[in-house]
């Protein structure tokens, strides 16, 4: 049975208004339900808001439970809960023994952190947890996606699985003699000053390697790449690269080693094992009879 009913027609003017008398510890509005199965206090609005909490220093609104939820929100179209602060959190939770935050989603991201200017996500720990983890039972745990970075670890990483790269080479950044960027493919040597060049002698046993990236294979981990003045650029060092070749010299069939050319940032096919020896580049894996072209080979310097 309705103890009070309050109704306005002024939207300037409430229903019901309640007061708490005393000062330090009044109540405006209290409700109850004896019978424990209905509701203390329901608020309903077709356009406006069905309940307004509202407090200069204490709580807007707070909810406790024993042992249920201590607020429930839900929303057909919109946000089931939005919360906004001007200069602290958004949201803020807290538990002594289960999780501060938990998201659940059926179709969609369980949690989703967006930020204009500042960390999407921030996980931190102060004891011996984990400050971000990642599970998924057949899907990927953790996935990073930038522009700039996937992902930046500051610290060692320790990996218990195998670390599968899709890409071909492992390469190392080289000072490059010059300021122009040198094409992908090309054989490099070492100049007198430690910096790398393009090759331009047959069996130049101050051969690098090749310059990563070129054709279908990339650079699958590139070491001692940092921030410099200077042109740098990834030399393979091993795994398959594509590489520039020059035919003219003998034509080159898979499993040939191959040496540097005449032809500058070419290889070609070694035909003299006493002047490859300690100028090998590394193996064909693909044939070319006659001309100047781009094969794959396994990069095996000795």
């Amino acid at each position: 049975m309705a103890i009070l009913i309050g109704q306005s027609d002024d939207p300037n003017q409430a229903g019901v208004l309640g007061e708490g008398v005393i000062v330090e510890a009044g109540t405006g509005v209290y409700g109850r339900d004896r019978a424990g199965k209905g509701n203390g206090v329901i608020g309903f609005s077709e356009n406006g808001r069905g309940v307004w909490g509202h407090s200069k220093t204490g709580f807007g609104l707070l909810g406790e439970s024993v042992s249920g939820r201590g607020v429930v929100a839900s929303s057909e179209t919109d946000y089931g809960l939005r919360a906004h602060s001007t200069k602290s959190a958004g949201i803020r939770g807290s538990s002594d023994e289960g999780r501060g935050v938990e998201g659940w989603a059926t179709n969609s991201e369980g949690i989703v952190g967006i930020s204009t200017n500042g960390n999407g996500v921030w996980g931190q720990t102060e004891g011996a947890g984990v400050g971000v983890l990642g599970t998924s039972k057949s899907g990927i745990g953790v996935y990073g996606k930038g522009g700039r970075l996937a992902g930046f670890f500051e610290g060692d990483v320790e990996v218990t699985g195998d670390i599968r790269l899709t890409n071909a080479d492992c390469a190392e950044d080289f000072d490059i003699v010059g300021l122009v960027k040198v094409e992908p493919g090309t054989v490099m040597v070492i100049d007198s000053e430690g910096a790398l060049r393009e090759s331009d002698c047959a069996y130049d046993k101050r051969v690098a390697g090749v310059i990563s990236g070129a054709g279908k294979y990339k650079p699958g981990i590139v070491l001692d790449k940092k921030e410099s003045s200077n042109n740098r650029m990834p030399i393979a060092l091993l795994g398959k690269v594509y590489c520039k070749v020059d035919a003219q010299y003998g034509a080159i069939e898979v499993g040939d080693l191959l040496t540097t050319s005449p032809t500058p940032g070419h290889a070609m096919r070694t035909s003299d094992p006493f002047k490859a020896f300690g100028a090998v580049i590394g193996k064909a894996l693909r044939p070319l009879e006659e001309g100047q072209g781009l094969i794959p080979i396994l990069i095996a310097l000795q």
